[in-house]
């Protein structure tokens, strides 16, 4: 992925402030990317996983209103799904077992999201 496009790569999208979300979508379908969801909750998330033919990656909002993001963190582990988490948390709150996991900070750059995922995905 020389240009950091994601064409035809499947990516699920987890976020519940909604303008958000939309420039996410927005942004990884210009870069070529079919966007599952974007969805709100955990249980939504983890019904599009568990129905997804393929996933390639995702993108996941630490925090979703009052549930954490982690249920659908360890099952996109257990299912080697490549993701990152978009928040404005400090990396300490961060559980240690996502350590590994890039972080990209909010306010998001949508293009530095789309690049950091696409390196993600290639490895």
């Amino acid at each position: 992925m020389s240009d950091r496009t994601l064409r035809g790569c499947r990516i699920l999208v987890v976020e519940d402030e909604y303008m958000l979300a939309d420039e996410l979508k927005v942004e990884l379908e210009q870069a070529g990317a079919i966007v599952l969801g974007p969805v709100s909750s955990a249980g939504a998330a983890i019904e599009i996983i568990e129905g997804a033919v393929q996933l390639d990656g995702a993108i996941l909002d630490i925090n979703l209103g009052d549930e954490m993001v982690c249920a659908v963190a360890d099952r996109l582990l257990e299912e080697t799904v490549p993701f990152l988490f978009a928040t404005g948390y400090d990396a300490a709150v961060v559980p240690d077992r996502y350590a590994s996991v890039v972080r990209c900070e909010k306010p998001l750059n949508l293009r530095r999201v789309v690049e950091v995922l696409g390196r993600e995905i290639e490895q």
